[in-house]
């Protein structure tokens, strides 16, 4: 097993050989043969173990053999303890969660604090099996679900025992004397890992005695697979994206109508959002303008010909006062600038000029609301704005981003829209305010 290792690390991780490493040790036979075959290697490595206290003095006599396995082979160790149940309880976390937490966080917070470059865990081929099958149970997609498994490098975290099976670790510490300790809570069913690796792996090891190197062979080719998958993906949104901002995505729902099964590239498209019922987001390919889904940070919403994707703001925006002497304000859309005119200078949407003697102060710019009506200017009479909205097709996502500025409850402006005619510039008018959107 060590030129076999010896032989991986220099083909596939060969960056390990110059790198200062941490080895998170729990002091069971994975992790323990992990070290000893590192240390054979002349890596440079450390140990780091967490002490949970989640099993009395067996958690204690796990730290102390870690402690004399370091001593025995001249290595530094680094031990954290753990008050894991406390902990889970103020996070409302489950014992497994919060442990896993506490230790990823202290082994990175150690690594950056001490210059390791890379954190090894004894992650081994069984492992990677039972996370294939718990996110298979659990129904997921071929990225990051079936082929993804534990990865091998993940940022500062490195699994060089992946490709070795528990069979052929047990093996090399039985053939070389090696001592560890065996975590009682491993022969418990009452976690789903263990009942796979008690329970269902055993039979599946039955039937096919090469479980696991078939297992590699699938896992190879649904990797292949996935990159398929991506690049198909990649071709349809080369089409499919309209344009992108910091506010919203648009998508041409043509485009996904086009395809043979629209409903998988939507599931690939949309997965990373939080959506989880497809035929619902398949639906809305043909419902009405206005619909919507929502997941629990992003919406979706059907805009005539194209869908709208936009992360949910909770964040309410307060009325904004405008005084007679400010000049200058800034909004939530930009810098609003009140300037005296001489006159009238061209037409734009950005730019307005108001008979400045119509005005009462404190201006007030807030967002439209239902009821609210104004005097589209040009026009005679008064319209509604969400009429005026609705007659721009306006998207419900650019409807809720229109401003107004207000007078008195009176519309002056639907900021960077359209001026109201009760506040224009005639030829009565003796002072000429002219307000700017930059």
């Amino acid at each position: 097993m060590l030129k076999n290792l010896q032989n991986h690390i220099n083909k596939n991780l060969a960056f390990l050989n110059e790198s200062k490493i941490l080895i998170a040790i729990s002091g069971g036979i994975d992790s323990v043969v992990l070290t000893h075959l590192c240390h054979q290697l002349k890596l440079n490595i450390a140990l780091a173990h967490c002490n949970f206290h989640l099993r009395g003095e067996e958690s204690n006599g796990d730290e102390e053999s870690v402690k004399q396995l370091a001593e025995q082979l001249g290595l530094e160790v680094f031990v954290q303890n753990f008050d894991t149940e406390n902990y889970a309880k103020t996070n409302k976390q489950s014992i497994q969660i919060a442990a896993r937490e506490l230790r990823y966080n202290w082994f990175e917070d150690l690594a950056n604090q001490l210059e390791f470059d890379y954190i090894l865990t004894a992650h081994h081929a069984d492992d990677n099996l039972e996370t294939f099958l718990i996110n298979f149970t659990r129904g997921t997609g071929l990225e990051g679900g079936l082929t993804g498994g534990i990865p091998e490098v993940n940022t500062i975290f490195v699994r060089p025992l992946l490709p070795f099976s528990s069979e052929t670790i047990e093996h090399y510490a039985k053939a070389n004397n090696i001592t560890w300790r065996d975590d009682s809570s491993n022969a418990s069913t009452k976690y789903v890992r263990n009942k796979l690796r008690h329970n269902l792996i055993p039979i599946l090891k039955e039937i096919n005695p090469s479980l696991l190197q078939s297992f590699q062979t699938t896992l190879s080719n649904l990797r292949d697979t996935t990159d398929l998958v991506k690049d198909s993906v990649d071709n349809l949104l080369s089409k499919a994206i309209v344009s992108q901002d910091d506010d919203k995505t648009v998508f041409k729902i043509s485009e996904f109508k086009s395809l043979r099964n629209p409903k998988a590239y939507l599931f690939e498209v949309f997965k990373d959002y939080g959506f989880t019922e497809w035929n619902d987001v398949l639906n809305l390919l043909d419902a009405e303008s206005g619909k919507q889904l929502f997941s629990a940070t992003y919406r979706l919403i059907k805009n005539r010909e194209h869908l709208l994707l936009s992360e949910i703001n909770n964040e309410t925006e307060e009325n904004i006062l405008i005084s007679k002497e400010e000049k200058q304000i800034e909004s939530p859309f930009g810098l609003l600038f009140f300037d005296e005119a001489d006159a009238i200078f061209g037409k734009r949407t950005e730019v307005i000029y108001v008979d400045a003697d119509t005005l009462e102060y404190p201006l007030i710019l807030r967002k439209w609301e239902d009821g609210d009506f104004f005097h589209p200017l040009g026009m005679s009479g008064k319209k509604k704005i969400s009429k005026y909205l609705k007659d721009e097709k306006l998207s419900l996502l650019d409807k809720e981003q229109v401003w107004v500025l207000c007078s008195n409850n009176a519309i002056v402006w639907v900021v960077n829209r359209r001026a109201d005619n009760r506040f224009k510039v005639t030829e009565n008018t003796k002072n000429i305010l002219k307000i700017t959107l930059q």
